[in-house]
Parts: structure tokens; C-alpha cells; sequence
């Protein structure tokens, strides 16, 4: 064996269906694309969407919703979570780098806690927003709450 007489695997390579050259190849005539019509023609493309003619699914749907470009979506953070990270990072303070470092919250995301659960050590937090039961439940325990602009 060398390389002149290397050949692919039986079978395994066929030859291109040559359309459109007469009526020997089987193929002649209309080229296998039917008879008249948009998709018999040269340069034809579909749009997206496009059915035939049927009024497309786009269209048949009505539109619905409103995305308010001014509407604050908050990242929310409980105080039962707080606890579990001040369990796990003693001594940490606990502000907005903190809750990007561990993947709570991304560089754009406003952060807000919230009063689900209870903290049993005094936390210093900056946070963009609190509730007021959960500012009052984190300053009975000792702690401060630090609100960022």
C-alpha cells in the first residue's frame, strides 16, 4: 500500500446529483423543483416566518406586555441568608463587592433585603435597599445598615 493506490471506503462517497442536464439524467426538464412558483425560480429565499401565503404565526398572535425602562428589578436577599453567610465568612463585611464576589449578584443588579428568616449576629451590611422590618431585626441584633446611593 503507498499512496498511489489509496482509495475512500466502498461506498462511502457518491456523486453529486447533476440537476437540470437533460432528460438522460432523470433530472432534466423542471431540475426535481416542480412546476412554476416562487421556489421554482433562480435566486428564491424564504423569509423567516414565512407560510405560504397563511397569514405567519407573528401576525395571528396578538401583541401583550410593557417592559417600563424605568422600573428598579431587585436582586433579593432575605435575612436568613444573610445568617448563613455571616456563618460562613466570620468577620466579613458584608457589602455590595461582597454579594459580587460570590456570584449573588452581577456588577448592574441593586441589591434589597428582605425580612424572611432571622439574624442572630450583629451584621454590618451596605445593601442598595432594605425593608424596614428588616433593618429593625438587623439593628436589634446589634448590627448597622448602610444604604448606597
Amino acid at each position: 500500500m503507498n499512496l498511489s493506490n489509496l482509495k475512500p471506503a466502498a461506498g462511502s462517497v457518491r456523486n453529486n446529483q447533476r440537476r437540470g442536464r437533460g432528460t438522460g439524467s432523470g433530472m432534466g426538464g423542471t431540475a426535481t423543483r416542480g412546476h412554476k412558483g416562487a421556489q421554482s425560480r433562480s435566486g428564491y429565499k424564504r423569509k423567516v416566518g414565512f407560510e405560504g401565503g397563511q397569514t405567519p404565526l407573528q401576525r395571528r398572535v396578538p401583541k401583550s406586555g410593557f417592559n417600563n425602562p424605568h422600573k428598579v428589578y431587585f436582586k433579593v436577599v432575605n435575612l436568613d441568608f444573610l445568617q448563613e453567610l455571616a456563618e460562613a465568612n466570620p468577620g466579613a463585611e458584608i457589602n455590595f463587592n461582597f454579594f459580587k464576589e460570590h456570584g449573588i449578584a452581577g456588577k448592574r443588579d441593586v441589591v434589597k433585603v428582605l425580612a424572611r428568616g432571622e439574624v442572630k449576629s450583629a451584621l454590618k451590611i451596605e445593601v442598595h435597599a432594605i425593608s424596614e422590618k428588616a433593618k429593625a431585626e438587623i439593628e436589634k441584633v446589634g448590627g448597622t445598615v448602610t444604604l448606597l446611593a
